[in-house]
């Protein structure tokens, strides 16, 4: 595929770019709004006008008051954990709710009339980041500018890029540099639930550096983004493969770069053209820029921002990361079991990608959902090269009390036309993630350690 460089482009299109970062910074007035009338990483701060979605209080920073969190690598306790549903969407009262679906939604509540249904509980917006983080993103409004088109943004880490986006390219830079935990350290179990009910398992230990957080906080946004380590334990016949990732704030200077290790020939492979629509996973039900919905290079999509909706969207996801939930009660045919799931109401962007002449990819268009209180990207609709809604995505989060961060819980890709799912990072019945702990570090992220890792 090809990546376009600043050389290789025309004189118009250079200033075409220049003139795109020099508008992408917002005024000194219109920066004021965060903190006031926005929270100080660019949320309304208000609620809704009927008061479905209430205003933003930001109470909690870490573990809310009256609970008991043992630490990293423990479980998160629910602080909701005794509400109840407001009402239920089902496919037979969809009609008074679809204003506030997305079209995944809607079709799994068509396909799966008797297994899908959407549980909606009171919204809550009550946790909040550290100010160091608000700090940074006040200075990155006046000052952020985007890189090479929409391939890497000039800006400081441990904050939101563009708080106040003015475009897709800006909503999309936010999504791909969210505030996000220091270290990440799981081992994920994975589960394809076929239209028969059987069950395909696969297993994966991630070990995931960010360099956006603590130590790397205020330092310009250059080089590497993040390190991460693959190892697959599950299935039996790909046990002790390891991928090892670079990725960097800019894809244009330096697109992503990953390395395999192969335990049946002990050697180390550097990796072509890594990323993008390459399957990851048992089963092949996502692709590897499916993680977390979109991560890697956004090339080979035109981006554009659709503005913001209020809609139903996986929510404070802390049921699904509990000890006691069995597999074989939540993986349901259609669908995991809707009783475990949580669905609020709550403001998202939504940001359209649409496939550029010239380039490929298994989605010719995808629509992401963007949470305004996380920059996260929580659901998505993929859609094939007919127009046709192909796979539709959803990922639960929950704030991560110690890292003080929104972490990604559960998600669930699922394949409209072969009416399966894949149910992703599940630990119900292992150890919970690491999340911020200490153990990780840069140096076992090199090629001379993966060996070492497979063994």
């Amino acid at each position: 595929m090809k990546i376009l460089s600043r050389s290789a482009l025309p004189l118009a299109a250079l200033l075409m770019l220049t003139s795109q970062c020099a508008l992408a910074a917002v005024s000194a007035v219109e920066a004021e709004k965060l903190g006031r009338e926005l929270t100080c990483i660019g949320a309304e701060k208000a609620g809704n006008a009927d008061g479905s979605i209430p205003a933003y209080s930001g109470a909690w920073l870490g573990t809310p008051p009256g609970l008991h969190f043992a630490g990293v690598g423990t479980r998160h306790p629910d602080p909701y954990a005794s509400e109840k549903p407001l009402y239920t969407i089902t496919a037979q009262n969809m009609a008074q709710y679809e204003a506030r679906l997305s079209d995944g939604q809607k079709a799994l509540l068509h396909k799966y009339p008797s297994s899908f249904a959407i549980p909606v509980y009171p919204t809550h917006r009550d946790f909040r980041y550290d100010d160091y983080r608000c700090d940074i993103t006040r200075k990155n409004a006046v000052s952020a500018e985007l890189e090479d088109g929409n391939m890497g943004e000039r800006a400081l880490r441990g904050g939101t890029p563009f708080p106040i986006p003015k475009n897709g390219d800006e909503l999309l830079r936010n999504i791909l540099l969210p505030a996000y935990a220091a270290e990440e350290d799981a081992v994920y179990d994975q589960a394809v639930v076929y239209q028969d009910g059987k069950i395909a398992w696969g297993q994966m230990r991630f070990e995931i550096l960010d360099l956006t957080g603590d130590d790397y906080h205020g330092q310009p946004t250059d080089g590497v983004f993040a390190l991460s380590r693959v190892t697959t334990l599950k299935p039996d016949r790909q046990k002790g493969e390891v991928s090892l990732t670079y990725t960097y704030f800019n894809e244009a200077k330096n697109p992503q770069t990953s390395w395999q290790y192969n335990p049946g020939t002990r050697r180390v492979r550097q990796s072509p053209g890594y990323g993008f629509d390459i399957p990851l996973g048992v089963g092949g039900f996502r692709t590897i820029d499916d993680d977390r919905l979109f991560n890697g290079s956004p090339e080979r999509y035109n981006w554009k921002m659709l503005g913001k909706r209020e809609m139903y969207v996986p929510y404070n996801g802390y049921r699904l990361e509990a000890e006691g939930v069995k597999y074989q009660d939540l993986l349901k045919v259609g669908s995991i079991d809707p009783s475990v799931m949580r669905y609020e109401l709550h403001r998202v962007w939504v940001l359209e990608a649409t496939l550029k002449e010239g380039y490929r990819h298994q989605y010719a268009k995808r629509v992401l959902y963007i949470d305004e209180d996380s920059w996260n990207a929580i659901m998505a609709d993929n859609y094939d090269a007919r127009g046709q809604l192909w796979r539709t995505n959803f990922l639960n989060s929950y704030y991560a009390y110690g890292a003080k961060v929104f972490q990604a819980g559960v998600t669930v890709y699922h394949d409209l036309v072969s009416g399966s799912y894949l149910a992703d990072r599940l630990t119900n019945e292992g150890a919970p993630p690491r999340v911020n702990g200490d153990r990780l570090k840069p140096f076992m992220f090199t090629t001379d350690m993966l060996r070492q890792a497979g063994k």
